[in-house]
């Protein structure tokens, strides 16, 4: 089983491209985030005609959240069932899998109150984690807008005083692994950058200057599955791309 994250940044603009890359890469699971559609502009039947189900959690020009599966689509929900306005998490059993497809809030800046609503987003995503059933299946994967470590930053001393590398960030990402989850690409690949997120300014990707903020967090009875994971970095080239590329787990049959 194939299972990725990719923050398309408007699948308006890059729907040929991720229907492309559901049959490239042969995938059974993809978690979508900044759809930035609304659900009645969703490509839902063009996704049928490929083979796989959608759920999507949208909000018109911002956020918006789907899981896209070939494996199943059930027990959808959305959001945290708290009065959180935005759409920014969607989840669904596919496959014998519990997945989550997340779009964690950006920030902003360490004084802004966004900073504060994402300190408690990710609270919240904490306590979902903790409450799932004993032995279930999970994988968490999105734009978690947090590099969990200076590894996951090309110039840590460039973000000095910013969001994505603060120590309460950092430290609300970790308090969600303790629950019992892993960081899948990092416990693979201990010593690599793994970039997924590059600027779309002064040749970023190009240079090498990204960032490792798409997470996807597999539950700890998941990892004897686990086969590999990368960077699909082709994902960032081209024509109109995401300034995001989608991160993959391979899983073995369980």
């Amino acid at each position: 089983m194939k299972v990725a994250t990719w923050n398309v940044n408007s699948l308006t603009a890059r729907r040929t491209r991720v229907e492309a890359y559901l049959l490239s890469e042969d995938l059974d699971i993809l978690l979508v985030q900044e759809t930035k559609q609304n659900d009645a502009k969703f490509p839902f039947e063009s996704l049928r005609e490929l083979g796989y189900e959608a759920a999507h959690y949208g909000q018109g020009q911002w956020n918006g959240v789907a899981i896209i599966s070939r494996v199943g689509l059930e027990e959808v929900t959305r959001g945290f069932g708290d009065d959180d306005p935005e759409a920014r998490c969607i989840g669904a059993i596919c496959g014998g899998l519990q997945v989550y497809s997340c779009y964690v809030p950006n920030g902003r800046a360490l004084d802004d109150p966004h900073y504060a609503y994402k300190l408690r987003w990710l609270a919240a995503l904490r306590d979902l984690v903790a409450r799932r059933p004993d032995g279930q299946r999970l994988i968490v994967g999105g734009d978690f807008n947090v590099a969990p470590s200076d590894l996951d930053c090309h110039d840590p001393s460039a973000f000095l005083g910013a969001t994505h590398v603060s120590e309460a960030e950092r430290t609300a990402v970790q308090e969600i692994i303790e629950m019992g989850v892993v960081d899948v690409t990092r416990h693979l690949h201990p010593d690599e950058p793994c970039f997924s997120w590059w600027d779309y300014r002064n040749g970023s990707f190009r240079r090498g200057c990204g960032l490792r903020i798409d997470l996807l967090l597999v539950s700890a009875n998941l990892l004897p599955s686990v086969r590999a994971s990368y960077v699909s970095r082709d994902q960032r080239k081209g024509e109109k791309p995401s300034d995001h590329a989608p991160v993959v787990v391979e899983l073995e049959p369980f």
